[in-house]
């Protein structure tokens, strides 16, 4: 199925595959990334913004 593909690319179409390869490395990149990434460091990041400079949680009257 592929060597059909590959047989009748012109110019245009070299650009299309390429394109598309990119974001699907890419794509698959970032998956491997996410199920990889540390499960603290995403409860830590998404608690920053509720936290001020010296370490404190804000309270709701203080957002």
């Amino acid at each position: 199925m592929f060597k059909q593909f590959t047989e009748n690319i012109t110019a245009n179409q070299g650009y299309l595959l390429f394109s598309l390869a990119i974001f699907f490395v890419f794509f698959v990149v970032v998956t491997i990334m996410l199920v990889k990434m540390n499960k603290n460091h995403v409860i830590n990041m998404s608690d920053l913004p509720l936290h001020d400079g010296n370490g404190e949680t804000l309270n709701n009257n203080e957002l």
